[in-house]
C-alpha cells in the first residue's frame, strides 16, 4: 500500500513538471500537503499521549511475561528487552512470578519453578559454555544474592529513560523528513503558477 501511494506522488510530480501539467502538478501537491500534516498530526499526538504509550508498552511487557513460553514472538521480544536493556521482568526480577512456569507456588510441578529467563543473565567475562540455567530458583534470593548472576533492576526505568533520551533523535528526524516536503510542495506551486503565467501572456 505504501509503495502504491509513493508510486502515485513520484510520478505525478514527474510526470507534471516533464509535461508542465496543471492537474498532475496540483495532486502532486496535494498529496505531499497531506502526507505532511498526517506525520504532523502523529508527531503531535505521540507527544500530547506519551504517558498512554508508555501504558500500552507496560502492558504489552506484562503479557510477554505471562505468554513467555507460550508465543514465540512474545519470548522473542521479551528477550530481546531483557538483554538490550540489561534488566529482568518489568519492575524487577519477581514478575516473572507471573508467568505460570516461572511461579514461586507449591503446586507449580514446572522444572523452572522460581527461575528467570536466561536472558535475564549478566554475561560471564571468558565464559566458553554458556550456563543456561543461571537463573534457576533466583526468585527465593534476596536482591543482593540474585544480582550476582542475573540483571535484578526491571525494564519498565529503563525503556522510559531510552524513550525520553531519544526524542531529539525523534524530532530530528522528522524534521529532516519534513524539509524536502516542504520544498516539493513550495516548488510545484511555484512551477503551476508561473505555467499559469506563461498560458495567460499566450492569450
Amino acid at each position: 500500500m505504501v509503495g502504491v501511494v509513493m508510486f502515485f506522488i513520484t510520478y505525478c510530480g514527474c510526470i507534471g513538471a516533464l509535461r508542465e501539467n496543471i492537474h498532475l502538478l496540483k495532486a502532486f501537491s496535494f498529496s505531499l500537503t497531506l502526507v505532511f500534516l498526517a506525520q504532523l498530526i502523529i508527531a503531535i499526538l505521540g507527544f500530547f499521549y506519551s504517558d498512554q504509550t508508555q501504558d500500552a508498552l507496560s502492558k504489552l511487557v506484562k503479557k510477554a511475561i505471562v505468554h513467555y513460553r507460550d508465543d514465540l514472538d512474545l519470548q522473542n521480544l521479551m528477550d530481546y528487552i531483557q538483554q538490550e536493556f540489561r534488566c529482568c521482568g518489568w519492575n524487577n526480577y519477581t514478575d516473572w512470578s507471573w508467568n505460570i512456569y516461572f511461579n514461586c507456588s507449591q503446586r507449580n510441578p514446572s522444572k523452572e519453578k522460581c527461575a528467570v529467563p536466561f536472558s535475564c543473565c549478566t554475561p560471564v567475562p571468558r565464559e566458553t559454555v554458556i550456563n543456561t540455567m543461571c537463573g534457576f530458583g533466583v526468585q527465593t534470593q534476596k536482591y543482593l544474592e540474585a544480582a550476582e548472576s542475573i540483571y535484578t533492576d526491571g525494564c519498565a526505568d529503563s525503556v522510559v529513560t531510552w524513550m525520553e533520551s531519544h526524542l531529539m533523535l525523534v524530532g530530528t528526524l522528522a524534521l529532516g523528513l519534513a524539509l524536502p516536503q516542504i520544498a516539493g510542495i513550495v516548488l510545484s506551486q511555484m512551477l503551476v503558477s508561473q505555467i499559469h503565467n506563461e498560458i495567460k501572456s499566450l492569450l
